[in-house]
């Protein structure tokens, strides 16, 4: 017997609820960032914004693809994205292969 189980893609109301968890998580850290005292390093905070702010654009963009069909699909090799990485990156566009090829 084989050990080897694929799981099934994620229904799109389980993918819209990681998505909005995700979405919660990271508008909550980005008013964090926004209430950081201003003596801070500012570049930093810049770029640790600019950072969530582009996730936040990415996970907008999943909720895109659950809607128009695409949820799931990696855009690099047009196959599944494995249910084990949509759980963990509920916005990710690639399979780990793709991705190692686009950093």
């Amino acid at each position: 017997m084989s050990l080897d189980v694929t799981r099934a893609e994620p229904h799109p109301h389980e993918a819209r609820r990681r998505l909005e968890h995700a979405r919660t998580s990271r508008l909550a850290q980005l008013r964090a960032l926004d209430e950081t005292e201003r003596g801070a390093d500012d570049h930093l905070l810049s770029a640790q914004k600019t950072a969530m702010e582009r996730v936040l654009k990415e996970i907008e963009d999943a909720f895109t693809r659950i809607d128009d069909g695409t949820y799931g699909i990696c855009v690099g090799c047009a196959k599944p994205v494995p249910a084990e990485r949509l759980e963990i990156l509920p916005y990710t566009r690639h399979c780990v292969a793709c991705q190692r090829r686009t950093a």
